[in-house]
């Protein structure tokens, strides 16, 4: 059997959530947000969105599933840091607003040497290869998020 891997993520919305509960199955998962009820929910196994098979999981299941809102403890011996926070599309200047995304990234970038960060969150054409050369890494990349709310989880 593989050895359990830390996996955080980012951010406790349906993105962030779905990706949780999926991983915390099979590796350790420690969720950061800035929420602290969003964060003392997840501890209490309780969802932070509306989503029945979640909530389900988070019931029935075994999950190694933790939450806090210390990015330091967060981000420490992470092997992968997963970025699900939100962006925002300015209508009058047609662009991303991706600044929360950028500080996650330069915060788990300086807090954790090692690990891979993945990009779920919504982000212009070509914003990752600008961070990758901004920072001086092939450690960031994105992977875009297909869900449909309701159907997210995968039973493994």
């Amino acid at each position: 059997m593989i050895d359990k891997v830390k996996i955080t993520v980012v951010g406790a919305g349906y993105v962030g959530m779905s990706l949780a509960v999926l991983f915390a199955q099979k590796h350790n998962v420690v969720v950061h947000d800035i929420d602290k009820q969003r964060v003392q929910k997840i501890n209490n196994n309780e969802s932070t969105i509306f989503d029945e098979e979640i909530e389900a999981f988070l019931s029935e299941k075994q999950l190694f599933l933790t939450a806090t809102d210390d990015k330091a403890k967060a981000y420490k011996d992470a092997n992968f840091i997963i970025i699900a926070t939100p962006t925002s599309f300015d209508e009058d200047s047609h662009a991303f607003d991706t600044s929360v995304v950028d500080a996650v990234i330069e915060d788990a970038l300086m807090a954790n040497h090692d690990a891979l960060v993945v990009i779920k969150s919504t982000i212009p054409v070509g914003h990752t290869e600008y961070l990758q050369k901004k920072y001086s890494t092939d450690r960031i990349i994105f992977s875009p998020e297909f869900l449909r709310e309701g159907l997210s989880l995968i039973h493994i």
